[in-house]
C-alpha cells in the first residue's frame, strides 16, 4: 500500500464515563479501512479511581474501568492499537510497594502495544527498571536514549511497524533530557541524544524504507514550553517531516481536542496529551479511502 496523503479533518469532544463505562459508536465516513488508537501518559501508578469526593477528579479514573473501556472498542473496532508515553511509575503507594511489577502486569493484562519511556521511571534507578521488564509484555520505545553502556542494553526499541487492516503504522519514541531532572546516578550512563534529529532520521526510515501508511511519535518531552531552548512537542511537530500524530506527556496536559500544527513540508501534524493518572483515555480514529484519511480525535473521561 502507498503512503496515503493525510488530510486533517479533525474533531474532538470530551465524553463522561461512569462507573458502567460507555462505548463509542464509530463516526461513520464510507472509508474503505479504520483504524483506531488508544492512549496515556502519566499515569504515575493510580491503579484505583478516584474516590467520589476527590476536589479534581471526583470518581474519575482507575483502571478497571480503562479495561472495560477497552475492550469494548476494541470489540466494536478490531483494529486498533494502544499505546503509553510515559511516566507509569511513581504517584501511589502501589509502587512504592511493588517498584512496578503491578503496574507492568497490568497493563499486559490490558494487553498494551508499546510504551515509551519517561523520567519517573527511572524513580527506582535504571536497576528497578530493568528488574520490571520481565513483567511487560510490551515494546518500549524509546529512539533517543542511548543505553548501550547501561544494564537497560537491548531491552527496547527505536521504533516499531504494526499492520491493521493492511494499514502499515510506523511508531517510534522520544524521552525527555534527563539531566538536571533526575539525579545521573539513577539513570547513570545513558546518554540523551537530540530527539529532534533522532526523529527526522526515523520518520525518514518509518516512511522511505519501511513505507508506513501512517507514522505516530510516543513523546515524553512535554506539550509545550516558554523556554525556547527546552524541546516540546509542539516544537518537535513543526519540525518533522513525515510524522502525523505525536501522543505526549510529562506536561499533564489536558487537551479537549488534538492540536494542529504544521511540518516542515506544510503538512499539518496532530499533536494530543490526556493530562494525567489515568482520568482520561486518548481515541483517535483514521479512516482511509483511495483519496486520502480523515480522522477524529477523542478525548474521554474515564
Amino acid at each position: 500500500m502507498k503512503r496515503r496523503q493525510f488530510i486533517k479533518n479533525t474533531v474532538a469532544t470530551s465524553t463522561l464515563i461512569g462507573a458502567g463505562g460507555l462505548t463509542l459508536n464509530a463516526c461513520s465516513s464510507g472509508s474503505e479501512k479504520h483504524l483506531t488508537i488508544l492512549h496515556t501518559n502519566d499515569v504515575h501508578s493510580h491503579i484505583d479511581a478516584f474516590p467520589k469526593d476527590h476536589a479534581d477528579f471526583p470518581g474519575l479514573g482507575g483502571l478497571a474501568r480503562r479495561a472495560g473501556l477497552v475492550q469494548k472498542i476494541r470489540e466494536e473496532n478490531p483494529n486498533t492499537l494502544l499505546f503509553d508515553a510515559g511516566d507509569i511509575f511513581q504517584g501511589t503507594p502501589y509502587f512504592n510497594f511493588y517498584g512496578g511489577e503491578l503496574e507492568f502486569k497490568l497493563m499486559s493484562k490490558l494487553k498494551y502495544d508499546a510504551a515509551t519511556i519517561g523520567n519517573h521511571d527511572f524513580d527506582n534507578g535504571i536497576d528497578g527498571l530493568l528488574a520490571q521488564m520481565p513483567h511487560a509484555q510490551f515494546d518500549f520505545l524509546i529512539a533517543n536514549y542511548d543505553f548501550t553502556n547501561t544494564v537497560m542494553d537491548g531491552q527496547t526499541k527505536p521504533y516499531k511497524t504494526y499492520i491493521k487492516d493492511g494499514i502499515k503504522v510506523g511508531v517510534y519514541g522520544l524521552g525527555i533530557q534527563l539531566a538536571g531532572l533526575v539525579t545521573q546516578k539513577l539513570y547513570k550512563e545513558t546518554e540523551y541524544l537530540d530527539p529532534y534529529e533522532i526523529a527526522r532520521d526515523i520518520e525518514t526510515q518509518l516512511k522511505e524504507t519501511e513505507n508506513c501508511d501512517l507514522i505516530v511519535c510516543l513523546s515524553h518531552m512535554g506539550y509545550s514550553y516558554e523556554n525556547e531552548n527546552r524541546t516540546d512537542d509542539l516544537t518537535l511537530g513543526k519540525k518533522t517531516k513525515h510524522t502525523d500524530l505525536i501522543i505526549g506527556g510529562h506536561t499533564h496536559t489536558f487537551l479537549e481536542r488534538p492540536t494542529i500544527v504544521t511540518n516542515a513540508n506544510d503538512r499539518e501534524v496532530l499533536v494530543n496529551q490526556v493530562g494525567c493518572f489515568g482520568v482520561n483515555l486518548g481515541r483517535i480514529d483514521f479512516y482511509f479511502d483511495a483519496n486520502g484519511a480523515t480522522s477524529n480525535g477523542v478525548s474521554i473521561s474515564v
